[in-house]
């Protein structure tokens, strides 16, 4: 169930404040749903499961890519896992629902109908937008399939570019026809919401025809570049939110019950009231259930300093233990991670709570989503904090991206998205206000020498900063065509200079103790043991120089083929079809 109870209420009172002279909301009759505004808003709220689930939630997206040490091989990059026979996603239910409703609204005597159909044009540009990412050419359906129309039903796919083409004149048509701007609640479908959605989607696209030339569209992608800014810029009403206190403002995004409006586009809003739960607290802290997701220390060293200056600027980062490195650094990492000042509280009662490793692969242990207190929600999917889908600050780093690429990146427009978000993170310095001239040779290396340009480069370093945990890595590296960093990434995690016990919140207490061979004594009977023997056994830890390094997790082989930037035509639906034809290499 993901329509929240903000819109729950809505459907009673539309039901209750039906005229005497309308049809009965609960009748089966086409006129009962199309023949007044209250059928129309009753039956477009069925759109709103398209939105992501929120059990597992956009927080575990991210899981599969260069990011995350996680548990296990997902069968997206184990070797020879993904294939037809194990592919899915081809499913058109949703579609089909969406084209019965926009047919039927167009002969609708209703005044708002064009509301209701820009509503049902958002949600199918959304699901085509997920088919055409995970499969390429897909079928473009504009109407409602009668069983008798084989040519249809069997006919062959689309290509994804006129798909494109056409999702975008969706997103235009609901941009222009939603009426409502905006909503406090944050869980209603608006003009700003299809707005934020069209600079996510059209970005995507952008990025997809430059760096996948393989298409030959590289001509048309400043075009859906300019689409990204110029719709950002429509964008009004919202802001970056700010708590009392500075190192709290972005973690008190993802834990807020009630979604804060001030930056919040879209949320789905749990409630404890009606047992609409996700299970953030048992993925990210519990070791049994999930995939336990740390960062890597290749991701960690990207934080800033707090005066702006790179991390790897300092010759000695490589061997830096975490009590040192964490110092001083961007507040957002504080916000993510369990840092030395960090506590938990136990039925209410405070507790000091280091990276636990018992529960994490690298040291370098989440937050981000995360509750405080441990019961019940570190045993049950017992999360009720809001489920945020889009934020302002995700619409502002699709604009940078997007003047980066087109090379119009002032100062000002700097300031106002890339400066923006490093001064609420705690960063000071010219780095607020002032464009990058020299591209940072570690971010040079870290993604393989494909970016080299200062600026966009620095978009990239916030971008994978402030949205880490959202579930957008994933789409960035396909679109970006770096797929090998799903497979050559390194799972590693903090420098350990020699065997033995190790406090990582500087509180004079031992937290962690790496061994070899026969498990020594400890200062601390509940200290979390860590054999690092040599092995190659996959789920095993490691230090990269045997007695020492940085700890290294082998979750097992992980393969990258570039097929894989599109998954296979399950086998099932293209023995219904053939005509559908498969993907290249598969």
């Amino acid at each position: 169930m993901k329509i929240s109870q903000y819109l729950i209420l809505i459907l009673l009172a539309a039901v209750t404040s039906c005229n005497l002279d309308e049809y009965p909301v609960d009748t089966a009759s086409n006129q009962a749903i199309f023949g007044s505004a209250n059928g129309l808003e009753l039956y477009s709220n069925s759109f709103y499961d398209i939105l992501p689930g929120t059990d597992v939630g956009v927080f575990q997206g991210d899981d599969v890519s260069d990011l995350i040490a996680r548990n296990g091989v997902d069968t997206y990059l184990a070797v020879n896992a993904l294939s037809p026979v194990t592919s899915s996603g081809w499913s058109w239910s949703n579609l089909r629902n969406i084209n019965y409703f926009i047919e039927n609204a167009e002969k609708s005597p209703v005044t708002e109908k064009n509301h209701y159909i820009g509503m049902a044009r958002f949600f199918r540009a959304l699901f085509y937008f997920d088919k055409v990412k995970r499969f390429g050419d897909v079928p473009w359906i504009d109407k409602t399939i009668e069983i008798t129309d084989s040519v249809t039903l069997y006919g062959p796919r689309d290509d994804r570019f006129m798909v494109m083409d056409k999702v975008l004149e969706d997103l235009d048509f609901a941009i222009q026809n939603i009426t409502l701007t905006s909503d406090a609640s944050s869980t209603r479908i608006t003009k700003n919401v299809a707005r934020a959605y069209k600079t996510r989607i059209a970005l995507f696209e952008a990025s997809y025809r430059k760096y996948h030339a393989e298409h030959g569209m590289q001509g048309s992608a400043d075009a859906w570049y300019q689409e990204v800014v110029n719709t950002a810029n429509e964008i009004t009403g919202f802001t970056l939110h700010r708590a009392a206190q500075e190192d709290r403002s972005y973690r008190e995004i993802f834990i807020a019950k009630t979604p804060y409006a001030d930056e919040t586009i879209l949320a789905v809003a749990l409630d404890a009231s009606l047992q609409v739960f996700s299970s953030a607290n048992r993925r990210f802290i519990s070791p049994t259930y999930g995939n336990r997701p740390s960062l890597t220390r290749n991701f960690v060293n990207t934080y800033l300093n707090l005066d702006g200056t790179p991390f790897t600027d300092n010759p000695e980062y490589k061997t830096t233990p975490f009590v040192e490195e964490v110092k001083n650094r961007d507040l957002r990492l504080k916000q993510t991670v369990r840092l030395g000042d960090y506590h938990r509280t136990e039925n209410g009662v405070p507790v000091v709570a280091p990276p636990n490793f018992n529960q994490t692969f690298t040291g370098y242990q989440p937050i981000k989503w995360s509750y405080d207190e441990r019961f019940p929600y570190d045993d049950e999917s017992r999360n009720d904090n809001a489920h945020i889908i889009m934020r302002y600050a995700e619409v502002l780093l699709n604009k940078a991206e997007a003047l980066a690429e087109l090379g119009a990146m002032t100062p000002g427009t700097w300031a106002e998205t890339i400066g923006a978000l490093r001064d609420r993170a705690g960063i000071k310095g010219a780095t607020l206000t002032s464009l990058p001239t020299e591209a940072d040779p570690y971010l040079v290396g870290y993604y393989k020498g494909k970016f080299t340009d200062p600026v966009l480069l620095e978009v990239l370093r916030e971008r994978a900063v402030e949205l880490v945990f959202e579930g957008l890595r994933p789409d960035d590296l396909r679109r970006w065509h770096i797929g090998e960093l799903f497979a050559d990434s390194p799972m590693n995690g903090i420098y350990v200079p020699a065997l033995g016990e190790y406090d990582l919140n500087g509180d004079g207490i031992m937290d962690v103790l790496f061994y070899q061979g026969e498990r020594p004594g400890s200062s601390n009977p509940a200290i979390a043991s860590v054999d690092v023997s040599p092995s190659s056994a996959a789920g095993r830890l490691q230090l990269s120089n045997g007695t020492s390094g940085e700890v290294i997790f082998n979750p097992g082989v992980r393969e990258w083929l570039d097929k894989k930037y599109l998954y296979p035509i399950p086998e099932t639906d293209l023995i219904r079809n053939p005509a559908l034809g498969q993907n290249p290499g598969w």
